[in-house]
């Protein structure tokens, strides 16, 4: 574990844990022999019956693993052929996951999409098999994956979870638009025929792909990171070396209710847990989407002596208005959140509310998850990123025009957050993609670039203090807003529109659109979300309001200028807070700075004592910086 910067230096100089492990099968095979008879996987279905889960010991779910392998394999899955995992949070999505990888590639698949988003992204990514689950399961995710295997031609058959083994009655769900050639088989009958004892054929190399896994938004076609076996072992290896013991390991219990098609909860809180020997509590098919999750959150904590978890900034404003009451929560000793920047405020609440740490983390699937993660011991930095992780190299960088080294940051000077190491992927699936991301150092080091923008401190902390990709970030959902941009102006009477971010206390942002008419033309606000509703896959891109205005602002060669509509909408966060409190502002001045990115400035035009000290508390629990003058 971390406290200081030296920490990670002196962890660095012993060889990676994992370092003789090739695989993740390997990996999980180890943790199957150190670990045995331990408690590996745990599950309940409904929240009613939290207290009774189904459990697998690491030998048990070792076994299925072995057996999952085994099946791929026998169904013609070969090194480099992919099996599309499209599933909820069930035992069976780590069985099919990391079978699926040891077999061929593994691909993990939003399953909110449409049926259309992902039928391109199987297409893309010539997938030969697919996992899921039968209608009795959810009706809603068999139709959509269904219709999307309908339009794959190179599709070989599904494999379905069946509600029958939850002791729900077996639901088929409409077949009729799948051909007649597309076997759909019993996942479960097949798995238990195979031979768990042992893989019937070599286990992959280090370099060999693992997985694919979308990134760059949820919202319109995303691209596919790849990554090599080596990435996803070292990875396990670097988290829990900096929250072993304060959340993973041997006889510690992680709770994971964030969708098993993220690499949070598959790698963060799967995977290197598994690698630890933490037993892994998975919380309802639908994990924190489950209504009666979060209201009952703390029994669950105190029944099952969790140690840890892991959120997004949504879910912890939502457990601050459960009380724990009664209930022991005190085995929970950290939890991580990441996906989105959280607070300070909302930190500190926590914190002093359930007197438990929490990790703030920076990463993406292009790491494998995280990058850089807050020590677990020693002082916390709000609003800090943290430390880079062991045995990965990340460093705030000043690049040219064309994304080339010109040198390294200084201190606390903002650069381009940048990242090289064993955990870095192996690339994207369309080659196209990779072109300006990645770059060299005069010493021949290989970097990828990740796009946002944040500085290093003198002790270690990086701070991030831009975005240069434009995502909107909703509770962790990553919003590509072309994806928003594209759907309005396809209706006739727009000529251009903008989306961002708004700030928002309890989402982080949420995405509203600038519109621009075309001279002559006129169209409601109603009629025009109601065009974009039925255009936009995802309901988190859906805008929270369409602002027209007479024209955009643009830059000098007449792109939009974005940062102007977002500093628009944070000035117009603090008025109506100020508003809602009774508090009158006699100025406000919001800037983009190169320290501490978004940064509000504001005046009272008289001290109302409690109401502007609540003014002040409110706007603290938003992420840009707010200074009373």
């Amino acid at each position: 574990m971390i406290g200081h910067y030296q920490d990670v230096l002196a962890i660095e100089q012993a060889d990676h844990p994992n370092h003789t492990l090739n695989s993740t099968y390997e990996l999980l095979q180890h943790s199957a022999q150190q670990y045995a008879d331990a408690p590996a996987l745990s599950f309940f279905l409904n929240t009613d019956d939290h207290h009774k889960p189904q459990t697998w010991s690491y030998n048990d779910l070792f076994s299925d693993i072995t057996r999952a392998a085994n099946l791929f394999r026998r169904l013609g899955i070969q090194r480099d052929d992919v099996v599309a995992l499209i599933l909820p949070n069930l035992p069976e999505t780590h069985i099919a996951m990391w079978g699926a990888e040891t077999a061929g590639i593994a691909f993990a698949v939003n399953n909110q999409l449409e049926s259309s988003q992902l039928a391109q992204l199987l297409r893309n990514a010539d997938v030969r098999w697919v996992v899921t689950v039968d209608a009795g399961v959810d009706e809603e995710m068999w139709t959509r994956t269904a219709n999307a295997c309908a339009a794959l031609p190179g599709l070989h058959g599904i494999l379905c979870i069946s509600a029958e083994h939850y002791g729900q009655p077996r639901r088929n769900g409409d077949r009729s638009v799948l051909p007649e050639r597309m076997p759909v088989l019993n996942f479960h009958d097949l798995v238990a025929a195979e031979p768990g004892d042992e893989l019937l054929f070599e286990a992959p190399a280090a370099d060999d792909i693992a997985a694919y896994f979308c990134t760059g938004g949820t919202t319109g076609l995303p691209k596919i990171a790849c990554h090599s076996q080596r990435n996803q072992v070292i990875f396990a290896g670097q988290l829990n070396a900096v929250v072993g013991c304060s959340m993973l390991g041997h006889g510690r219990t992680v709770l994971t209710a964030l969708p098993l098609f993220h690499v949070n909860a598959l790698l963060g809180t799967g995977l290197a847990a598994f690698a630890s020997g933490s037993h892994v509590l998975l919380a309802t098919a639908a994990g924190f989407r489950t209504p009666g999750l979060v209201p009952r959150f703390w029994e669950i904590v105190a029944t099952h002596k969790v140690n840890g978890f892991s959120g997004v900034p949504t879910i912890y404003s939502a457990l601050l208005q459960v009380p724990a009451g009664d209930w022991d929560t005190s085995s929970l000793s950290a939890a991580i959140c990441g996906a989105a920047p959280m607070p300070a405020e909302l930190i500190r609440r926590f914190e002093q509310q359930f007197g438990m740490r929490v990790l703030e983390g920076y990463g993406l699937t292009e790491g494998v998850c995280a990058s850089s993660v807050s020590p677990v011991n020693g002082a916390l930095r709000p609003g800090s990123i943290g430390m880079r992780l062991p045995w990965q190299d990340m460093r705030a960088m000043v690049l040219d025009d064309d994304g080339r080294w010109l040198r390294d940051a200084a201190t606390d000077e903002t650069g381009v957050i940048c990242i090289s190491g064993p955990n870095v992927f192996a690339g994207y699936l369309d080659d196209g993609h990779n072109h300006g991301v990645w770059f060299e150092t005069p010493d021949g080091q290989r970097w990828f670039n990740t796009g946002d923008l944040g500085r290093c401190d003198d002790e270690g902390f990086f701070w991030l203090t831009g975005r240069k990709k434009e995502l909107i970030i909703r509770g962790g959902h990553n919003i590509d807003p072309r994806s928003i941009e594209d759907a309005l102006v396809a209706h006739p009477a727009v000529a251009m529109c903008a989306a961002v971010g708004r700030p928002d206390i309890y989402a982080g942002e949420l995405p509203v659109a600038y519109v621009q008419l075309r001279p002559g033309h006129d169209v409601s606000h109603d009629e025009l979300l109601g065009h974009a509703r039925s255009l936009i896959a995802e309901r988190p891109a859906l805008p929270k309001e369409l602002i027209f205005v007479d024209a955009l602002p643009l830059t000098a060669v007449g792109k939009t200028f974005k940062p102007a509509l977002v500093m628009r909408e944070v000035e117009q966060v603090v008025r109506q807070s100020a508003q809602a409190l009774g508090v009158q502002l006699q100025s406000v001045d919001v800037r983009q700075e190169a320290k501490h990115g978004v940064v509000v400035r504001y005046r009272c035009a008289a001290d109302n004592g409690e109401q502007t000290g609540k003014l002040a508390e409110l706007l603290a629990s938003y992420t840009f910086v707010s200074q009373a003058l």
